[in-house]
């Protein structure tokens, strides 16, 4: 059986809405942001902490491709797009992590 590799980029992202002043705001800008994001990227998003806090979100980001070096170029190009595109959204942190799942192909000899 062929092993088949497969990575998963994980990237976690601290932010902090300033102008925002209900979870409302927050949702709203929350919700754009994911839509946004998955569109252009097409990368899975979601709110993953400081559900009840308006000014602060917490987001996580993943793809999946086929290489370290392609996970960490979309990720890198997500963050760099939330910084650019998102000026009522300030990034406080992220982090990035690389997993890797090895798996055999069944439909190989």
């Amino acid at each position: 059986m062929t092993s088949v590799s497969m990575t998963v980029g994980l990237c976690r992202v601290w932010l902090r809405l300033p102008e925002n002043h209900s979870l409302k705001d927050k949702r709203q800008v929350i919700k754009s942001l994911t839509a946004r994001l998955h569109n252009k990227f097409n990368v899975a998003v979601a709110e993953v902490d400081d559900h009840d806090r308006w000014q602060m979100a917490s987001l996580g980001i993943s793809c999946v491709t086929n290489s370290d070096r392609h996970a960490h170029q979309m990720l890198t190009a997500v963050v760099s797009f939330i910084q650019a595109q998102r000026l009522d959204a300030e990034i406080l942190d992220y982090q990035f992590e690389v997993m890797h799942a090895l798996s055999g192909n069944p439909f190989s000899d």
